[in-house]
């Protein structure tokens, strides 16, 4: 009897997984395919040739994962708890801010900057209250930046979101 009900709690569990690992991986494929169709849809093709390739690759990987998940392949870890998507969430809530609004009003590189300082101070265990710890910060996130701006306007050539002070 005791290998019948964990055999049935086993496969509550292994069913549970596969949920956890399906439903990020359905989200993350309709976000690769909404990118890559924006992507192919927006003009003058050169100024996307870039991003059309990392689309492209996303969503590739996005297909794979799904498959892996749907398959139930994916074996990783133990799902995601309520105390992760707690710790998580101010993250993504700085990011989605970033991606909707800042970058379009203050030009990618300014929003860009004040995100990753928003993200890294978040999660970052150092003192808020100490000059030393906020001075690191800042270094960090300026230098994070620059070499941002020198991959994707000095090499690649991306154009991005312009804004109020550029």
């Amino acid at each position: 009897m005791s290998n019948t009900a964990s055999t049935a709690s086993s496969a509550r569990s292994a069913s549970k997984t596969r949920m956890q690992h399906l439903i990020p991986a359905t989200i993350i494929l309709a976000l690769a395919l909404s990118v890559t169709y924006l992507s192919f849809i927006r003009e003058p093709a050169d100024a996307f040739l870039f991003p059309r390739f990392i689309a492209s690759v996303m969503l590739l990987l996005a297909i794979w994962n799904f498959v892996r998940a749907l398959l139930g392949m994916a074996r990783i870890g133990d799902g995601l708890t309520l105390q992760v998507v707690r710790n998580v969430l101010p993250g993504l809530l700085i990011i989605s801010v970033f991606a909707l609004f800042a970058a379009k009003y203050f030009g990618f590189y300014l929003a860009s900057w004040c995100a990753f300082l928003g993200v890294y101070s978040l999660y970052d265990p150092a003192s808020h209250t100490e000059f030393k710890t906020w001075k690191k910060r800042l270094i960090v996130t300026t230098l994070f930046m620059v070499v941002i701006y020198c991959l994707f306007s000095l090499l690649l050539k991306v154009q991005t979101p312009r804004g109020l002070f550029l």
